[in-house]
């Protein structure tokens, strides 16, 4: 049984604090007065709430920390100390229309030690609300589900594995692009998925539900905590050159190393054209 450490604490109980506000809300859902800031890119009363939970959470237990969120922006901290990446709502479209799967996302990023900016991510939580399932995972701590040890999948045949991606919609993401991957890959796997939650979808890569996946043009707080949850349950994450940084978010290929290599290999060929 995994022991929670004193940060994995803090960040699920403001993950759940957050969590329990957007299952009252989606039991509303009908109700809720919807904004607009953006194509397809819809913010809500429910998104809102639920950041401010995780906010004032994360402030009382590390005060002198930072955040970047996505609504209210980069808020600074101490230099020094490491900084909040959260996504209160990942899936706002899902939730919006009624579709039970969405997600809070919350990692911790420590700065580098030279100061010249950030480094590794540290710690990451990603609850699951509807279905009240806690992922998280700590540098060198592996990665979990509840108190459950997670391991990405052995699957190393491409005609057995199950990918996920997200396609680029209205306004946001390369159709053409996105095509060419799909058009490499797809006649390759047993299965393409698009839940539209970025967050779950690493989570669940981890948890060896997916075989891989792929996306463009997400943000650091779709997959901040992702990133390290896949690479603790034994797979890895790059950005479509191979390159691997603390984590990806204008490009995500993720998979077991098996699969990661092939899937690069099939990636990187349909762009060359």
């Amino acid at each position: 049984m995994a022991v929670l450490s004193g940060l994995i604490r803090v960040m699920e109980k403001a993950a759940r604090k957050a969590g329990g506000r957007l299952r009252r809300d989606f039991g509303e859902v009908e109700h809720l007065q919807v904004s607009r800031k953006g194509p397809a890119d819809f913010v809500s009363k429910a998104d809102m709430r639920a950041e401010r939970a995780v906010y004032d959470e994360l402030l009382q237990a590390r005060p002198d920390w930072g955040f970047v969120l996505e609504e209210a922006g980069v808020i600074e901290g101490d230099p020094t100390k490491p900084r909040w990446i959260i996504d209160p709502l990942d899936g706002t479209s899902n939730f919006l229309h009624g579709i039970p799967h969405f997600a809070v996302s919350i990692a911790a990023q420590e700065p580098k030690l030279d100061g010249s900016g950030w480094g590794d991510v540290i710690a990451g939580v990603i609850y699951q609300p509807i279905t009240d399932e806690t992922f998280w995972a700590e540098k060198t701590r592996g990665a979990w589900l509840h108190d459950g040890r997670l391991r990405v999948s052995s699957r190393n045949r491409m005609s057995d594995a199950l990918i996920a991606t997200g396609i680029p919609f209205q306004g946001a993401g390369d159709p053409a692009e996105w095509m060419k991957i799909y058009a490499a890959i797809g006649p390759e796997v047993a299965g393409i998925r698009r839940f539209g939650a970025a967050s779950l979808d690493l989570a669940w890569l981890a948890a060896g539900r997916f075989d891989g996946f792929w996306e463009t043009g997400l943000k650091s707080w779709d997959t901040a905590a992702g990133c390290l949850l896949v690479r603790e349950a034994g797979g890895f994450v790059s950005d479509f050159r191979g390159r691997s940084e603390p984590f990806h978010d204008a490009q995500v290929l993720a998979a077991n190393d098996a699969l990661h290599s092939k899937l690069h290999k099939l990636l990187a060929n349909a762009l060359k054209g």
